[in-house]
């Protein structure tokens, strides 16, 4: 079809489409030489009239004080003769030291396997539909985490003296396997026996939450495909249960390794053992061996906390936009402000 002939414009009359045609263009002919404008004053600005951050003073006045403290503890660590850091650095790397430190790590090792694996059973007991087994699971998380762990290691101890003889065979009938509890709990077996019961116990309760932070409809969409339960734990929940479980999980194995120190008292020389064994032999040196033991457990806990960051780091990918920058990306990035910051401030 054509298109309707346009009323004529009667003589004399302004032409209106002309008119605003003319309008628009001047118009945005004006918002570019505007815009131009701004840009050019913005470029030929003087660098003193740019934004400059608010200052934070009280922020500046903490870090003085804590840079204070620091120097004082250092120069302490230093200067005082009591720390015997020559007697330190001959005990550091002795056979003696280091035949302990083999201990808690063998120790601390097969205490969080065992806990872990004892912790998420227990977490899944807590989570099953059978009140007995929620129940059984309650009552052993309530009853590890009430103990103190020296007790439970001191009872783990003296358990001969209550059964003599293990056995194995038919429930309240006759046995037919024995077992000499003596012979057969070590001094090893105990430490790692005790420390597990009592880590899966704090386990539990980490795999726990960890699983029931995952949200619900990813329970709902698995069991709507017709998996099975197990496949739905093992490749959707566990892997997103993940994300919680670490951090606190990590924070429990710190602290099994610095509990490793309490099997000095069922006769199983670790590296606090080692340390109290020498002290008692060369009193004077009690100071020099206890900082050996401080360093080494600091190394311990240390590199332990650096596998933590990048396991964080790793697992929060699908979790967040951008993954947290490493230690010497943050460390770059604070070079690069300090000199932005030189930059702006002559210019200031």
């Amino acid at each position: 079809m054509s298109e309707p002939p346009r009323p004529a414009t009667p003589p004399g009359a302004p032409d209106t489409a002309a008119t605003t045609t003319a309008t628009a263009t001047a118009t945005a002919a004006a918002i570019i030489a505007a815009a131009d404008g701004d840009g050019l004053r913005k470029a030929a600005a003087p660098r003193s009239q740019r934004v400059i951050p608010l200052g934070h003073p009280w922020r500046w006045v903490l870090t003085a004080v804590a840079l204070v403290v620091v120097a004082q503890l250092a120069h302490g660590l230093v200067t005082n003769p009591f720390f015997q850091w020559d007697r330190f650095h001959y005990w550091f790397l002795r056979p003696v030291i280091l035949d302990g430190l083999l201990v808690t790590l063998e120790v601390a090792a097969w205490s969080a396997l065992f806990g872990l694996l004892g912790g998420i059973v227990l977490a899944l007991c807590r989570l099953s539909r059978s009140p007995v087994l929620r129940w059984v699971s309650w009552i052993y998380i309530w009853l590890f985490r009430s103990v103190p762990l020296i007790v439970v290691l001191l009872f783990l101890f003296n358990f001969s003296a209550l059964y003599a003889t293990l056995s194995l065979g038919v429930p309240f009938g006759p046995g037919f396997v024995h077992f000499d509890e003596s012979r057969l709990a070590t001094d090893m077996v105990v430490a790692v026996v005790g420390l597990s019961l009592n880590e899966a116990a704090y386990a539990a309760e980490v795999v726990r939450a960890g699983v029931l932070s995952v949200d619900q409809g990813q329970h709902e969409a698995a069991a709507a495909l017709g998996l099975p339960r197990g496949y739905q734990f093992t490749r959707i929940v566990l892997p997103q249960a993940l994300r919680a479980i670490v951090p606190s999980y990590v924070n429990q194995l710190i602290g099994l390794i610095k509990s490793t120190s309490l099997v000095f008292y069922v006769s199983l020389l670790d590296l606090f053992g080692k340390v109290e064994s020498m002290a008692s032999t060369y009193p004077g040196d009690v100071v020099p061996l206890l900082l050996v033991a401080t360093v080494w457990y600091v190394i311990l806990t240390s590199v332990v906390s650096v596998v933590q960051f990048y396991v964080e780091r790793y697992y929060s990918r699908g979790a967040l936009r951008t993954v947290p920058p490493t230690p010497l990306q943050r460390l770059r990035a604070a070079v690069r402000d300090l000199r932005a910051r030189a930059e702006i401030g002559p210019a200031a």
